[in-house]
């Protein structure tokens, strides 16, 4: 089997050279293309991450260096900051009455004005919930395991943990 000619070669000096020169050239051509893609990928790859900024990335902007310029800053729209007048509210639905755990019941005892005592209730109350989640207890449960010494012949033995049970301090959870 003859080895496959380079394309830059030219037919008259390939076929002047003897089998294993033609050999050696062809291995040398295949490395050699094989390391050029390689290396031109790799620059190709440290081109894209040179141009990169905090623009285009996740960098930070210190690091882009003196010769990057900052946009100018957006010019102020004329809008309060949060929600716009008129848009719908979006808030947390309340959980019926039944399902509270503790009703706290607030009312005034005068008047925020004239300092008028109070009295009576009011039939629809603002409600305002407040969720607590409980905190996270671990469970715990201890296995005694006696040591026990035989009255005959004199060797403790120890009582085995239940099947499924970890040696370890900690179970699968």
């Amino acid at each position: 089997m003859t080895p496959e000619r380079p394309a830059l070669l030219p037919v008259e000096l390939w076929e002047q050279l003897s089998e294993p020169l033609q050999v050696v050239i062809s291995a040398m051509v295949e490395y050699y293309e094989q390391r050029i893609t390689q290396l031109e990928a790799e620059v190709q790859e440290l081109t894209a991450r040179l141009n990169q900024n905090s623009q285009n990335s996740s960098k930070p902007p210190s690091s882009d260096g003196p010769h990057v310029k900052r946009k100018p800053p957006k010019p102020p729209s004329g809008r309060t900051p949060g929600g716009q007048p008129g848009h719908p509210p979006h808030q947390r639905a309340l959980v019926p009455v039944t399902e509270v755990d503790a009703v706290i019941v607030c009312k005034p005892k005068q008047c925020r004005r004239c300092g008028e005592q109070l009295a009576g209730s009011d039939a629809q109350p603002w409600r305002h919930q407040v969720v607590e989640l409980p905190p996270v207890r671990p469970h715990i449960t201890e296995y005694q395991r006696h040591r026990l010494k035989c009255p005959r012949c004199g060797i403790t033995s120890c009582g085995d943990l239940p099947a499924g049970i970890s040696p370890t301090c900690y179970g699968p959870r």
